[in-house]
């Protein structure tokens, strides 16, 4: 019974194992980098190559099916099948993995931008080009910051996605966090299954709550918006004869 007692977790396998992240942190903090770095890296070449792709389906109406009907089938692609593909062009590296969520990333992100482009009011535009604005100052200034909204949702949903999809990385050996689980599934290893996928899910967590904070900080108009209801709202209730 001594024997029993004196074994630490590690020894008895267990899923929840304080001394596997004390003795595991520079491994688990090496993963966690690398699925960083890859999920920005990705969402960042995914939006540059989104925009062009949104505002060629908004200037020609003609575009757009083409372009959200592409990026549409690339998300079907089974995401095993998708490296294989890309693994001719790129060999084993994490350029798979970065590719891969790229293409991945476009569907969510050009009809976000192509739906914010859109929403943006005519009449904005307008007294935009009658101030003497060019095409890409009236983009700039007027139709971007007008669109973040939409824009910075679909961000937020491709870089949760991508966070997700890193570890599937694991297969070319660039998973991130991916490496510890799949390697941890192979020798049952519990501890490290467990402590890599809830750092990978707070991972996606904090990524959303980090975005959702810099959207609010670009777009401080629209958070005025539920106050000047209630004022409306209250001054309609204080009109004389109202019930």
């Amino acid at each position: 019974m001594s024997t029993v007692g004196a074994e630490s977790c590690l020894t008895r396998n267990e899923w929840v194992c304080g001394e596997y992240v004390s003795s595991r942190s520079d491994e688990l903090g090496d993963a966690l980098v690398e699925h960083v770095l890859i999920t920005v890296g990705a969402v960042s070449l995914a939006v540059l190559v989104a925009f062009p792709l949104a505002l060629l389906a908004r200037r020609w109406r003609l575009a757009a099916g083409p372009v959200l009907s592409l990026t549409t089938i690339l998300y079907t692609v089974p995401s095993l099948a998708m490296y294989a593909l890309l693994l001719p062009v790129f060999g084993i590296s994490v350029s798979v993995v970065v590719c891969g969520l790229v293409l991945y990333s476009l569907t969510v992100l050009v009809r976000n931008m192509l739906t914010g482009l859109q929403s943006v009011p005519t009449e904005a535009r307008e007294a935009a080009l009658g101030l003497g604005y060019g095409r890409l100052r009236l983009l700039l200034a007027v139709e971007l910051p007008l669109s973040l909204p939409a824009l910075m949702a679909g961000v937020r949903i491709a870089t949760v996605s991508a966070v997700s999809l890193t570890t599937v990385g694991a297969i070319v050996g660039h998973g991130g966090l991916g490496n510890l689980i799949y390697s941890g599934m192979d020798s049952y290893f519990k501890a490290q299954v467990l402590t890599a996928s809830v750092l990978c899910v707070l991972l996606a967590i904090a990524s959303d709550l980090l975005l959702l904070g810099v959207q609010r900080l670009l777009t401080p108009w629209t958070r005025n918006r539920a106050p000047r209801r209630e004022l409306q709202r209250d001054a309609v209730l204080d009109v004389p004869g109202r019930a």
